[in-house]
């Protein structure tokens, strides 16, 4: 793949963003200042509010995306299982139907562990016969690694509605990527689905 296309699975930079600080350990921000409450509040949106660390030693990564669902009203969410290792190489092959000016809405439930995780992204980019026709992000933002507090994470995104009308009607392939703030790719996926008439 050419680089112009990896960068293409990156979010949209955003011109003279800066991290409002370096990054730092997780030994670091459970140090910080316990009399500052600002920082306190800080840590806390982290998930820095203790619990035993559910961390795998022999699982290096950091961010562990279980699983992705569509939920639209009155219907049964569609869910794309992601939990068992290479369970994501299937997908494309796999389309599910979505009806036309259907509102729906994605959730994402994934794992931290080992380190902060800052500014996690989902980016998805969708082809129809090859052609590019949306590329959208959503900021899913900044976690620490899960506990038996809180052993998973869970993100809603916004809401969306598909295309409507019979010139959108038919077969779509997506590619979804999880990235941080680092532009480190933490899974990145291919699927498809057919916008139809009905469900």
């Amino acid at each position: 793949m050419a680089s112009h296309e990896q960068d293409d699975h990156m979010p949209e930079e955003t011109q003279g963003y800066k991290l409002s600080q370096p990054k730092q350990s997780l030994a670091e921000y459970q140090n910080m200042d316990a009399n500052d409450e600002s920082l306190q509040r800080y840590k806390q949106s982290l998930g820095l509010s203790g619990g035993a660390d559910l961390s795998d030693p022999n699982d290096k990564r950091v961010c562990i995306i279980k699983k992705l669902s569509m939920e639209s009203p009155g219907r049964e969410a569609v869910t794309i299982d992601l939990s068992a290792p290479g369970s994501e190489t299937t997908l494309k092959d796999k389309p599910f139907k979505i009806k036309e000016g259907s509102k729906f809405t994605m959730v994402a439930e994934f794992q931290v562990q080992h380190e902060i995780l800052s500014g996690l992204q989902y980016v998805q980019i969708v082809k129809r016969k090859g052609i590019k026709v949306s590329k959208d992000s959503e900021m899913l933002g900044s976690y620490a690694p899960n506990t038996d507090k809180q052993p998973l994470y869970t993100k809603r995104f916004q809401e969306e509605e598909a295309p409507s009308g019979m010139l959108a009607r038919g077969h779509y392939n997506a590619i979804s990527t999880f990235v941080d703030d680092d532009k480190k790719q933490h899974l990145q996926f291919e699927w498809s689905f057919d916008i139809a008439k009905d469900w």
